[in-house]
C-alpha cells in the first residue's frame, strides 16, 4: 500500500520524485521520504530526508535543507511495523549510510534476522522490518548493486518490492518484486521506477510491469531484467494509452466527484466492442478460455474484496438470472482459509480494480492449486490478477485515484453483465430476442447515467436538505431487495468511508429479524425501491419493499427512497426521494448506485472529511 518514486537521469531528482510522490498521494500514507544521491568529485553524496504526516511536512523539510542529486528514491508509508514517526519513515539506511532502501510489503522473519545483524555488531535505529535489508546488503560489499541484491533474497521470507541504491555502484537504481506491484518506466537518457503509473505517466508511456521474481536495473541508458538467479530476461514494454491529464482533477473540487462524472464514459468504455445488437450476443476479448472451455462449467465462484465483492454479489444475481448457472460468492480475505470446494468443473471469477489486491491473488493461487479456471476482472492492463489467470475482462475506467471506488465499481457491474449475457448465449439460457432486449438497454446506460448526473448538477437542492438534516446523524441503515441489496451495502460504504459515520446494508425483507429495533426519529433509512416495471418479479419486490417503507415511517424513521422517476407512490410514503431512469432489473443497480455515492460525496464535504484520502484506508491493499 505505500507509494514508491524512483529516478536516474539528467533531470533534477528531487523534483522527479515529489511530482512521483504527489500522484500517489491516493495511496494512502502516514510519512513519507526521499533519498537523492549525487556525484562529488569522485565520490557520490548520499542525503535523505524524512518527515511524519502529509507530504507538505516533507517538502517543508525540504525547504529548510535543500537536497540535490541526478538519482534517487521517494515513499510514502502506511505503517505496518512500527508506528507512524519520522525515525520509522522510509527510505532507511545501513549502518554506515551507503545504502538506502524503500520497500513495499512486509518481511516476516525481520525479527529473527535483526537478531542475527545486531549479534553481529548492527545498529538499528528503527522499529520497521525494512531496515534488515539494508543491513544485510552491507555485508555485500565490494559486488555490483544487483548481484549484492540477488545474494540477500534468499535470506528474505514474505513478500516484498523493492528499490535500492548504494553509493559505491552510482548511477544505478536496483528494483525487485515479489508481491506488491512495481512499474518501471524507459525514457530517453532517464529510467523511472513508480509502485503506480500515474507517478511517472508524465514522464514515459514506456513502462515495464515487473513480474514476481524480477530484478530491474535502472541507469540513464536504459533497463535490464534479470530473473533471481540472475539470468537476464528479455525486456517487454508496454505502452499505456491513459492520458496523464486522467490523473488529475480536471476542475473538478475533488477526484472523487470527478470519477463519479465519468461513470458513462467508463461504463461505455467497458461495453465497446463486447456487444452486438445485431447479433444478440456478446463478445469475450481474451479467448484464452475459449468458448467451447466455458461451454463445459457446471458452476461459477466470484472471489472479491470491498467495493468489488459487492460487485461481485450483484454479479452473482446476474449471471444465475441470464446463464442459469449457480454462484457462490466469497471475500478473498476469507476464500482460501477453509479449504474451498472447488474444482476443474467450476471457472473462479477474481475481481479486483487495481489487479495487486493481495488476498485476491491468494484467492486465485489457491483456486488454481484445485484445478479451477480462472478469470480475471480488473483495471490494470498489467497487472498480476489480469497476468496470472487463464484469461481476462479488462473495465476501462482508466486510473481511479479517490480512495472511494465509483467508476471502477459500474464498470464492473457492466463487465459482469456481459460475461452473463455472453455465457447465457453461449449454454442457449438466453433467448436471442431477450438477449437483443438486454443489449439495447446496455447501449442506453452510458446516455442516462449523463442524463441523470446533469439533472443532479443542474438541481443541487436535491441533496442540499439531505445533508442539512442528516449530516451529524451517528448512524444510517440501508435497506435493499434481490440485486438491489448489494447496492444497499455499496451505498452503505461509501458512506462509512468517506463521512466516518457508521452505515449498515441490510436485505429489506430481514428488518423483522433485528434492524426493526434500531429505528427511531433519529435514524435515515435509505430504502432502493427502483423497480422494472415490465418485470412482474420486480413489481413484487416494489411492493414489499413499500411495505417495509410503511414499517419505517410508522415507528418514526426518516426515509429517503431511491424511486423511479414519476414514482408518485413511493413519494408519498418517503421523507425524500431521489429519482433513477428506467432500466430492466438487473441494470437497475448502475444507475442506482449514482446517487448513493453523490449523498456520500456531500455528506462527506459538510462533515469537513478528507473525500479523497479518507483516514485509515489505502486505494490498493497490496499487503495482507
Amino acid at each position: 500500500m505505500c507509494g514508491i518514486v524512483g529516478y536516474v537521469g539528467p533531470q533534477e531528482v528531487v523534483t522527479v520524485i515529489l511530482d512521483g510522490l504527489r500522484r500517489l498521494e491516493y495511496r494512502g500514507y502516514d510519512s513519507a521520504g526521499l533519498a537523492a544521491a549525487e556525484r562529488v568529485g569522485g565520490r557520490v553524496r548520499l542525503d535523505v530526508r524524512r518527515a511524519e504526516g502529509k507530504l507538505a511536512n516533507l517538502e517543508a523539510a525540504l525547504a529548510t535543507q535543500p537536497m540535490r542529486g541526478g538519482y534517487g528514491l521517494g515513499h510514502t508509508r502506511w505503517a505496518t511495523h512500527g508506528r507512524p514517526s519520522e525515525e520509522n519513515a522510509h527510505p532507511h539506511r545501513d549502518c554506515k549510510d551507503e545504502i538506502v532502501v524503500v520497500h513495499n510489503g512486509i518481511i516476516e522473519n525481520y525479527l529473527a534476522l535483526k537478531r542475527e545483524l545486531q549479534a553481529q555488531g548492527h545498529r538499528f535505529r528503527t522499529e520497521t522490518d525494512t531496515e534488515v535489508i539494508a543491513h544485510l546488503l552491507e555485508g555485500q560489499s565490494g559486488r555490483p548493486l544487483e548481484a549484492a541484491v540477488l545474494a540477500v533474497l534468499p535470506r528474505l521470507k514474505g513478500v516484498y518490492a523493492l528499490g535500492l541504491i548504494s553509493v559505491h555502484d552510482p548511477d544505478k537504481i536496483v528494483v525487485v518484486r515479489n508481491g506488491p506491484p512495481v512499474v518501471v518506466g524507459a525514457g530517453q537518457g532517464e529510467s523511472f521506477l513508480a509502485s503506480d503509473a500515474p507517478a511517472i505517466l508524465h514522464h514515459t508511456r514506456e513502462v515495464l510491469f515487473m513480474d514476481d521474481g524480477d530484478l530491474a536495473v535502472l541507469t540513464p541508458a536504459g533497463v535490464r531484467l534479470l530473473d533471481f538467479e540472475g539470468r537476464e530476461r528479455p525486456l517487454r514494454l508496454t505502452h499505456v494509452g491513459w492520458d496523464p491529464i486522467a490523473a488529475e482533477k480536471g476542475g473538478y473540487k475533488h477526484f472523487m466527484l470527478k470519477e463519479i462524472h465519468e461513470q458513462p464514459r467508463a461504463v461505455r468504455d467497458s461495453l465497446v466492442g463486447r456487444i452486438s445488437a445485431e447479433q444478440a450476443r456478446a463478445f469475450l476479448d481474451d479467448e484464452r478460455l475459449g468458448d467451447d472451455r466455458m461451454r463445459t462449467f457446471t458452476a461459477l465462484r466470484i472471489v472479491a474484496c470491498g467495493t468489488s465483492w459487492h460487485a461481485a454479489l450483484a454479479g452473482k444475481f446476474m449471471l444465475e438470472r441470464l446463464a442459469r448457472l449457480p454462484v457462490e460468492v466469497d471475500y478473498g480475505s476469507e476464500f482460501r482459509y477453509r479449504d474451498p470446494l472447488i474444482d476443474a468443473r467450476q471457472l473462479t471469477i477474481l475481481i479486483s480494480q487495481s489487479g495487486e489486491t493481495a488476498d485476491t491473488l491468494a484467492a486465485l493461487r489457491e483456486a488454481r492449486a484445485k484445478g479451477s479456471a480462472t478469470l480475471a476482472i480488473c483495471n490494470a492492463i498489467g497487472s498480476l490478477l489480469a497476468r496470472e489467470a487463464d484469461a481476462a475482462l479488462l473495465t476501462h475506467a482508466g486510473p481511479e485515484i479517490g480512495v472511494a471506488s465509483t467508476k471502477a465499481f459500474t464498470a464492473q457491474l457492466a463487465v459482469l453483465a456481459v460475461l452473463a449475457l455472453y455465457l447465457g448465449r453461449l449454454r442457449g439460457t438466453l433467448a436471442p430476442e431477450e438477449a437483443a432486449r438486454f443489449i439495447a438497454a446496455l447501449e442506453a446506460l452510458p446516455g442516462q447515467l449523463q442524463t441523470l448526473l446533469a439533472r443532479l448538477d443542474r438541481e443541487p437542492g436535491v441533496f442540499e436538505e439531505l445533508v442539512r438534516r442528516f449530516h451529524r446523524c451517528s448512524d444510517f441503515l440501508y435497506l435493499g431487495r434481490g440485486i438491489h441489496y448489494p447496492i444497499a451495502l455499496e451505498g452503505a460504504l461509501k458512506l462509512k468511508e468517506i463521512s466516518y459515520i457508521h452505515a449498515e446494508g441490510y436485505p429489506a425483507g430481514e428488518m423483522k429479524h433485528g434492524p426493526n429495533a434500531l429505528i427511531d426519529e433519529n435514524l435515515p433509512v435509505v430504502f432502493l425501491a427502483a423497480y422494472d416495471a415490465a418485470d412482474p418479479g420486480s413489481r413484487v419486490r416494489y411492493e414489499k419493499t413499500m411495505s417495509n417503507i410503511q414499517e419505517v415511517t410508522a415507528r418514526g424513521g426518516k426515509v429517503i427512497a431511491l424511486v423511479n422517476e414519476g414514482d408518485d407512490e413511493a413519494a408519498q410514503l418517503a421523507s425524500y426521494t431521489l429519482a433513477v431512469p428506467p432500466a430492466p432489473e438487473l441494470l437497475l443497480p448502475l444507475l442506482e448506485i449514482v446517487p448513493l455515492q453523490l449523498l456520500a460525496y456531500e455528506i462527506a464535504l459538510r462533515r469537513g472529511c478528507d473525500v479523497d484520502q479518507p483516514r485509515n484506508l489505502a486505494k490498493s491493499v497490496t499487503v495482507e
